[in-house]
């Protein structure tokens, strides 16, 4: 007897996503332009926690992934990928790929009652909760050696270049015995800032001395639910990676177009229109396989994890490629600090590196075909 038919692909963008599109996009237009953004990083905190109650509890958009009997939308990947990608073409300084995703997608995979309530606190905005882990983790690697429980909750351990952990108000801890809900703002934890390259996502390493955290799952169970969320998480990436590489293919163009030499526009000049013909192609190709990864996820396709690893091998490289050409472009202006060029091409060399190399996901789309890893 054959196996029924595996669901077509569908790239397109529904009516509903447009509208939450265009929703978000006016919101980060009216909050998040480039010198909010600028001012922000130059200061201390670099989030904006008006930004995110709004984003988060006014648009709803942290409890996408949440289902309704949680208090969530009851959404899916494909909504949140649009999210990333209005955040991705914002560079936005907001927690959302490390609290409504990977953070609510472990939380999903943990099925308890502890869970439950939290995941109710971060569909409504009221809390930001991130994974204790490196941003470097990436899906089917080895997960990192576990902090140690010395017994009823107590934790000790470090983790370094935990992303988003100095605006958390829950860390998600990986202990030797089992997931753990931890406060930030415990006694017994410590969040030291790292010179992140990418400020608007910045870095800290955590340490835990004696910190008492909530036990949320068994270690089976929650090493379970921490690789599938790294497999969200580097499928809906590749969106946030579209969107920097579209933000920098619009305003390069917009530049070229209106910028004369020797009394032409130098989007007159044969040479730069061949190479912005070939980053237009792969923004094109970017989209599909980044659509393409959100929609396995939302259909829980049997390929998910081949289609995530294809995503993230290409979008990787053209969200850095694109923002590489729209410093070089712009000419001089382009290297100064005050034109927001260098935030996309910081956010996609950091977004590069973040859940996996695009080697790494090279290597794992071989082993899935079954071919030598290049």
């Amino acid at each position: 007897m054959s196996s029924p038919a595996a669901a077509p692909l569908d790239l397109l963008y529904s009516e509903t996503e447009e509208e939450l599109r265009t929703a978000v996009r006016s919101l980060l237009a009216a909050r998040c332009d480039s010198a909010a953004v600028l001012a922000r990083i130059e200061g201390a905190e670099p989030h904006d926690p008006e930004l995110w109650r709004v984003l988060a509890a006014g648009i709803g958009a942290a409890g996408l992934l949440v289902p309704e009997k949680l208090g969530g939308q009851g959404a899916g990947h494909r909504e949140a990928a649009v999210v990333l990608e209005e955040l991705g073409r914002a560079a936005a300084p907001v927690p959302y790929l490390t609290s409504s995703v990977l953070a609510t997608e472990i939380l999903l995979g943990c099925e308890s009652a502890e869970s439950a309530d939290l995941l109710r606190e971060l569909a409504a905005g009221r809390r930001v909760c991130v994974p204790a882990l490196p941003l470097t983790l990436a899906p089917g690697a080895p997960l990192p050696a576990p902090v140690r429980d010395s017994g009823a909750g107590s934790l000790a351990g470090s983790v370094g270049s935990v992303a988003d952990a100095v605006c958390a108000d829950v860390l998600l801890v990986l202990a030797d015995t089992g997931l753990y809900a931890v406060p930030a703002d415990a006694a017994g934890v410590s969040r030291i800032p790292l010179v992140a390259l990418d400020l608007t996502r910045p870095l800290a390493t955590v340490h835990l001395d004696g910190a008492a955290g909530t036990r949320l799952a068994d270690p089976a169970t929650a090493r379970a639910a921490i690789a599938g969320a790294l497999l969200s998480g580097a499928g809906l990436l590749a969106s946030e990676q579209l969107g920097i590489a579209e933000w920098c293919l619009t305003e390069t163009v917009a530049y070229l177009r209106t910028r004369h030499q020797f009394n032409r526009t130098l989007g007159s000049f044969q040479a730069l229109k061949h190479r912005l013909a070939r980053l237009w192609l792969d923004v094109a190709s970017a989209r599909a396989a980044a659509r393409a990864a959100a929609d396995a996820l939302a259909t829980g396709a049997a390929d998910a994890p081949l289609t995530v690893a294809v995503a993230q091998a290409y979008c990787s490289g053209v969200a850095v490629r694109a923002a590489e050409e729209c410093v070089q472009l712009h000419g001089g202006i382009g290297m100064t600090w005050e034109h927001p060029a260098h935030l996309y091409l910081k956010r996609a060399k950091a977004d590069s590196l973040a859940l996996g190399t695009a080697g790494h996901h090279r290597g794992l789309v071989a082993d899935f075909a079954e071919l030598p890893a290049p």
